[in-house]
């Protein structure tokens, strides 16, 4: 998914230092991502105060949206360096096509990832006979060894299986604590890794166990959810939408469905200690060479100089590809 925002702020996303509390509760900010009536999504990383869980850098949460009312997902095809997307469904269907020649059908149950490293680009439109959407699209930025692979994608079905009262499907890494095979996932990442879906029922209660050498975000998709993490004094309850984020150190966390059934999607990763700098949909290390792909892009796509570039050609999406904002006038600095 693209950054479709008209005036993408620019950040410096230092190794954040986990401070404050066991249980920090970020709230997310609305998005216009575009179609013909601009479909809305909420986006809780990165903000101020945290930029990265692990290596997960990025999160929409969107839906469910009728489609007939905010015309779906249309995003042009559009450029990506030095990361990972991870398109999550909860409903819908939508269609994605890249310039390394994929073409899959994103559905609930499945995982699409795509590997941007030296470059790609991409399109996503909701499908004709999709009529609500419904999900998350998070991304994954990679560490400094590997953000120049040749970009790849890889589709995967996963498999539910049950802990305490909740179902949970995982789409990356791995559970800890968890002997089923269906709690690993097969797509290709490249630091440690979690990203999971936990389903429960209304009044349903499971404890799961955590990998201590993690960081980890719980996003609340159905709720309220009730958390109880290790080591923390009481309980935190985690509102719709809101994304809760524990520390490294926690090997536990409790959730309860408060009102009703409960959906969230549990993310983590082992803090991510390199600098990025991150602006629209570009991952790079300086200012310097996010001003170098953002040309690239405009003159081998947009102004057509060379297709055959870094970025290709996404096949088979009939329209035009996304022109970048324009930079900012300004060099970056360092958030504090």
């Amino acid at each position: 998914m693209s950054n479709l925002e008209r005036d993408p702020v620019e950040l410096l996303c230092a190794a954040d230092v986990p401070t404050g509390p066991v249980v920090q509760v970020l709230e997310y900010r609305e998005v216009p991502l575009g179609g013909p009536r601009a479909m809305p999504v909420r986006r809780t990383l990165p903000q101020r105060g945290r930029t990265t869980i692990g290596a997960w850098c990025f999160a929409d949460h969107y839906g469910p949206d009728d489609v007939a009312l905010t015309g779906g997902m249309v995003v042009p095809p559009h450029p990506h360096t030095g990361l990972q997307t991870v398109s999550w469904l909860f409903e819908g269907e939508i269609e994605h096509r890249d310039s390394a020649g994929s073409h899959e059908l994103v559905r609930p149950g499945s995982v699409n990832l795509m590997t941007a490293g030296r470059g790609i680009s991409h399109s996503e439109v909701s499908t004709p006979g999709t009529t609500r959407l419904h999900g998350v699209q998070l991304w994954v930025a990679l560490p400094d060894a590997s953000r120049h692979v040749a970009p790849f994608f890889e589709h995967a079905d996963t498999t539910p299986f049950a802990v305490g009262d909740a179902t949970v499907r995982v789409f990356v890494g791995e559970l800890a604590g968890s002997a089923t095979d269906a709690a690993s996932s097969a797509v290709t990442v490249f630091s440690p890794l979690l990203g999971a879906q936990v389903d429960l029922p209304a009044g349903g209660v499971v404890e799961l166990a955590l990998d201590p050498a993690f960081e980890h975000g719980v996003l609340v998709d159905l709720g309220p959810v009730r958390l109880e993490a290790a080591g923390a004094d009481e309980a935190t309850e985690v509102a719709w939408s809101e994304l809760a984020y524990l520390e490294p150190g926690r090997d536990r966390v409790r959730l309860t469905a408060v009102d009703g059934p409960a959906r969230v999607v549990l993310l983590g990763g082992v803090p991510f200690g390199e600098e990025l700098v991150m602006w629209w949909n570009f991952i790079g290390r300086s200012h310097d060479e996010v001003v170098e792909f953002r040309r690239r892009w405009q003159s081998d796509v947009i102004d057509r100089n060379d297709p055959d570039g870094p970025f290709g050609t996404v096949s088979g999406y009939e329209g035009r590809p996304l022109p970048a904002p324009e930079l900012p006038t300004v060099r970056l600095k360092p958030r504090r």
